[in-house]
């Protein structure tokens, strides 16, 4: 195998952020050790969280970035309120190999399923930091895996918790935080 594509989805707000990183860790030993390629290209968004997360692990381990874009990138950071969550943002957008500006939807949330689907269609592998539960919006982790079991995908699944809704509370899943499940592999 020439390369191997590796998708993003996970969600933003995460508690036990060690376990979590862990779980991401053993996730990629485990997809390296699965599918040998010389090239892994991991497709994230780089919202806050997850994204960012196993996109900052995936260049430690010197794999490739793309980024789909799913909003124009003035308008994309408007999402992170905090200056030095833009300011991560850019660091890892300037470490990308390349930035795939994705068409502009009718809605922000059709926006975020376009880019997930974008990666859907494209990607080998699905990284999923996911709490198991239906998704919260339309571009949401949830959708985004019941979508690739859809598609038969290999998904590896770091158990996170999610963010009480309609709140910016993050979750913890316990003694199940970090754990990996992997499916159709």
């Amino acid at each position: 195998m020439a390369g191997l594509r590796i998708a993003v989805t996970g969600h933003r707000f995460l508690l036990d952020l060690e376990r979590v990183r862990n779980g991401v860790d053993e996730a990629l030993d485990y997809i390296r050790a699965r599918f040998p390629s010389a090239k892994y290209t991991v497709l994230s968004s780089l919202a806050e969280g997850a994204d960012r997360l196993v996109a900052e692990e995936a260049l430690d381990r010197g794999m490739i970035l793309v980024v789909p874009m799913p909003l124009a990138e003035t308008d994309y950071v408007q999402d992170f309120p905090e200056q030095s969550s833009r300011e991560k943002f850019h660091h890892l957008v300037c470490r990308a190999d390349r930035v795939v500006q994705l068409p502009n939807q009718p809605t922000r949330a059709e926006s975020y399923r376009a880019a997930a689907e974008y990666m859907l269609e494209i990607c080998d592998v699905v990284l999923a930091v996911w709490d198991g539960l239906g998704g919260q919006g339309v571009g949401g982790t949830g959708c985004t895996v019941k979508r690739a079991r859809q598609r038969g995908l290999p998904i590896a699944w770091v158990h996170a918790g999610n963010r009480k809704p309609e709140t910016d509370i993050a979750t913890s899943l316990g003694d199940e935080q970090g754990v990996v499940t992997l499916e159709n592999f």
